[in-house]
């Protein structure tokens, strides 16, 4: 039996949420530096004056999250077992991903510490993650791999 060819945007986008997901937990190693730099100047403060709770929780479920994401994109390209709910998951995760680069005006007024810089980079950013899964969603469709 042939065996099919991996889904590369899929496999591009598990490395993208899986290095973000290290983005986030870089920041409890480097602390407010990396905060500060990511453009979260909240959290570098809460981290600077000792309150770790919010910055340490945040980082973790952001992380968890993504490598989540990273794993279904995975299952998608083929690369590890079918994860349940795989097609309903990706298309979840780009949504997201194209909601939050699309529509963050809508949440800038409850974060307003984060300097435009901030909006405009991770809005980009996050606009590739979301391109680079819908492409590959959609080959995974044409694949016929569910």
């Amino acid at each position: 039996m042939e065996q099919q060819p991996r889904n590369t945007w899929l496999i591009t986008g598990a490395a993208l949420s899986a290095i973000a997901a290290v983005m986030h937990l870089a920041c409890l190693y480097f602390g407010a530096p990396l905060f500060r730099f990511l453009g979260t100047e909240a959290m570098a403060q809460m981290y600077e004056s000792g309150n770790y709770a919010q910055p340490i929780i945040a980082c973790v479920v952001l992380a968890s999250i993504l490598l989540t994401w990273s794993a279904y994109a995975l299952s998608g390209a083929g690369v590890i077992r079918k994860l349940p709910l795989l097609r309903l998951a990706l298309i979840c995760i780009t949504g997201v991903y194209l909601a939050r680069a699309l529509f963050f005006p809508l949440i800038m007024p409850y974060f307003p510490e984060n300097s435009m810089l901030f909006w405009l980079t991770s809005s980009g950013v996050v606009f590739v993650f979301g391109a680079v899964h819908l492409i590959g969603f959609k080959k995974m469709l044409s694949r016929k791999i569910q």
